[in-house]
């Protein structure tokens, strides 16, 4: 684990529903991970990626945010293409591939309900997204995969919703100094309907390279 002083414990007892649901799997799925997920990457990273929670065939499942389920079908060739990760994507947490540059983070660590967590889990969580961001002394830009991040990040930061509107490659400017660019959620939903192409989430990523200083 490449933060693994900032991680929750393998039981986090944090949030009641998420344990319901975590022991619910466990017992369906005993090999699974099955516990919260551990951000991925590069410790040296000075662009930070976060998505809203793992979901419950991929990162639950394997242990590593975005693998094994249809948002890192596009998310890891994103990454490729964009010079940010070097090897080959899998679809399994031992596939041999690496970030070069990047984090990737989650905002709710554990799998949700129906995959949305409730604002008492966003909350919760916050201590964890907060250090983790906090541990990355490179950091310099930092992008939402999806309004629910985005959202998390702008009440991390005490900023207004209203004020900085969620809008696939806005930029924001963070009181701590770091950019947020906003991206749409690399779900298969979104895939699926057009809405996010490979081609436009690496144009954010190369938003993220050109604000890199």
């Amino acid at each position: 684990m490449p933060l693994a002083e900032s991680e929750p414990p393998r039981d986090c007892a944090l949030c009641p529903r998420l344990v319901a649901l975590r022991e619910e799997v466990r017992a369906d799925y005993p090999l699974w991970w099955n516990a919260p997920v551990p951000a991925w990457g590069d410790p040296a990273a000075w662009l930070a990626l976060v998505g809203l929670a793992p979901g419950k065939h991929g990162a639950h499942r394997t242990g590593r945010p975005f693998t094994g389920d249809g948002a890192g079908d596009l998310l890891f060739p994103a990454l490729i293409e964009a010079g940010l990760a070097r090897g080959a994507y899998g679809g399994e947490a031992e596939d041999g591939l690496a970030l070069q540059g990047a984090m990737i983070l989650n905002a709710v660590k554990c799998l949700p309900p129906a995959n949305k967590p409730i604002r008492a889990e966003f909350a919760a969580c916050s201590r964890y997204l907060s250090a983790q961001l906090d541990a990355l002394p490179a950091l310099q830009v930092v992008v939402a995969i999806g309004k629910d991040a985005h959202d998390a990040l702008l009440r991390q930061h005490g900023l207004t919703l209203s004020r900085h509107k969620f809008a696939h490659g806005a930029v924001h400017d963070l009181p701590d100094g770091t950019r947020l660019i906003d991206s749409y959620h690399c779900s298969r939903y979104n895939v699926n309907t057009g809405r996010l192409t490979l081609a436009m989430f690496v144009d954010v990523l190369r938003q993220a390279i050109a604000l890199h200083r």
